[in-house]
């Protein structure tokens, strides 16, 4: 096979495994939709990876990065998707939450809004567009691998991880690894580079779950529901 028909099947396995990851959250909003409540949990991850996607969507444009189709594909899934969670989470939220998730998504609008216009005004050439809002999905990517590193504390100091399921954490390892394949074989570095952290984060994961399984209490009660879900999900750039 050809470079580009390798690039295109790697693509396409990358799209299969994000979109299992961007669906993975659902059996959360089953239980928010049965209860008709969110709990403790919190709308952030959702409308993180909502922007998230946008921006990929952005850069995968023709106007901007042409020939990535499958970076549109998989994050125009993602967008679908997130929008229905949040929508969720909007309905069964109180009041408070309600008016934080609408001023967040406010900000998420002003801001791609100014991204797509300076982009396109000030920028002229493909490279020139594709660094620019390259830079931009990076940095986001960044940001929301961080946002594990405080559940990965906990493991460490509970030596559990009955909150980090272990089927996400691999899905996690496999999207990171795919998408790092994907950028590697034609040199995207603003999709190698969150790639390169996803698979180091998977890692640490599923490194984490080997070493405190078997001191994980599965059988303990908790009075409420977890305030931080170890949802990583994957960014545009993970594609």
């Amino acid at each position: 096979m050809d470079h580009e028909t390798i690039r295109f099947i790697v693509g396409i396995v990358g799209n299969i495994i994000s979109l299992y990851l961007y669906l993975s959250p659902t059996p959360t909003f089953v239980k928010i939709v049965k209860q008709k409540s969110v709990k403790a949990f919190k709308p952030d991850p959702y409308l993180a990876t909502l922007v998230n996607c946008v921006m990929w969507i952005f850069y995968g444009l023709p106007v901007v990065h042409p020939h990535s189709l499958l970076i549109v594909t998989v994050n125009s899934a993602g967008v679908i998707i997130n929008i229905t969670f949040c929508s969720i989470f909007f309905r069964y939220s109180p009041w408070p939450c309600r008016k934080k998730m609408i001023i967040i998504f406010m900000l998420e609008v002003l801001f791609v809004a100014g991204m797509v216009a300076v982009t396109l005004t000030l920028e002229h050439t493909h490279p020139a567009r594709s660094m620019l809002v390259g830079i931009l999905c990076v940095i986001m990517n960044i940001v929301m691998y961080a946002a594990p590193l405080t559940v990965v504390k906990t493991v460490i100091k509970t030596k559990s991880v009955k909150y980090m399921p272990i089927f996400l954490s691999i899905g996690n390892l496999l999207n990171g690894s795919i998408w790092l394949v994907y950028a590697a074989l034609d040199f995207d570095p603003y999709i190698m580079i969150p790639n390169v952290l996803g698979t180091i984060s998977g890692m640490i994961q599923v490194g984490l779950y080997v070493i405190y399984n078997k001191t994980t209490n599965w059988d303990e009660e908790e009075e409420e529901e977890p305030p931080n879900e170890v949802e990583m999900p994957p960014s545009a750039a993970n594609a």
